[in-house]
């Protein structure tokens, strides 16, 4: 079997075992057309480096060598001449997140407003934008799950997820407000058959996840809530984040405890693996963490006495 089929099996093998393996799903197949023009047949730690070194960033050669690593320790198993590039042959990939940006329920309401201005005027593409941020600042999915919904996963007693990270599927429920925008959006898209996109484009096809975030960063630009290109501000993700933060600091009272209640519902209505990433939002969200910091100052002093 040739290396491209090898690729094709490999990932194969990773997408059955629960993963999306979705943008990292080209890596594979690209190593393995780039060492097969250069005569390999498995791998080779020199031809890996080469290919990898050939991205544009640090970062993104230190991505690349780990699935190279990944798929080469998968054929090893079977040929021992695939050779194992070491893994920190580039150093290691920084792991910094961009600084999260709250907004505001006006905030979102802004871009949202703006998206029915989008061009072309009378089509579904002003609705579909309209519609999408507000799913998303109202529920905290990820861009991929909310676009890749289908018509037949919309419940009575809520929404099936089901294109998400970790491959596990879930059932959110609706507040009444969102379920009724979700009905105003669906008169204007039409009928379709259960297995269509929910939000689609005038092609009938969804918009791409990309072509969403380049659309909120623009609209937020339109609305002053970002500068001009190249300034930081507000992403797609920051939906996300903002749902996130107003659950967790939604509790005015005991804000230790209550925080340590809600942070398992919401890990797995967000779809986390482990409420370790959920208490990560906990960094952008200063009321709560100034009541956790004074009650726990309160607690120790009780300690003392």
């Amino acid at each position: 079997m040739t290396l491209a089929g090898k690729a094709a099996d490999y990932i194969a093998v990773k997408q059955a075992s629960g993963l999306s393996y979705g943008r990292e799903q080209r890596l594979p197949s690209g190593f393995a057309a780039y060492a097969e023009a250069r005569g390999d047949r498995f791998v080779r730690t020199a031809t890996a480096l080469e290919w990898a070194s050939r991205a544009v960033s640090r970062d993104q050669r230190v991505v690349r060598l780990r699935i190279v690593r990944g798929f080469a320790l998968y054929l090893h198993a079977e040929d021992g001449r695939c050779e194992i590039p070491h893994r920190d042959a580039f150093g290691r990939r920084s792991r910094h997140r961009p600084p999260p940006r709250l907004l505001s329920s006006g905030d979102i309401r802004l871009v949202m407003d703006a998206a029915l201005d989008l061009p072309p005027p009378g089509s579904l593409t002003p609705h579909t934008f309209h519609a999408v941020p507000g799913l998303l600042a109202s529920t905290g999915m990820r861009r991929s799950e909310a676009l890749g919904l289908r018509l037949e996963d919309l419940k009575p007693d809520g929404i099936e997820v089901r294109s998400t990270k970790s491959g596990r599927s879930r059932l959110l429920p609706l507040d009444g407000t969102v379920e009724a925008a979700l009905k105003a959006y669906l008169r204007k898209r039409g009928s379709g058959a259960p297995g269509d996109p929910l939000f689609i484009m005038p092609s009938g096809r969804s918009p791409s996840p990309d072509h969403l975030t380049r659309t909120f960063v623009r609209l937020a630009r339109q609305t002053g809530l970002r500068g001009k290109a190249g300034t930081p501000g507000p992403r797609l993700h920051d939906l996300r984040h903002s749902f996130a933060a107003r659950v967790l600091a939604a509790d005015p009272g005991g804000c230790r405890h209550g925080i340590s209640r809600r942070a398992p519902a919401l890990s797995t209505y967000l779809g986390h693996s482990g409420t370790a990433e959920t208490y990560w939002y906990l960094t952008a969200t200063p009321a709560p963490l100034g009541r956790i910091s004074a009650e726990t100052e309160e607690f120790h002093r009780g300690e003392r006495r």
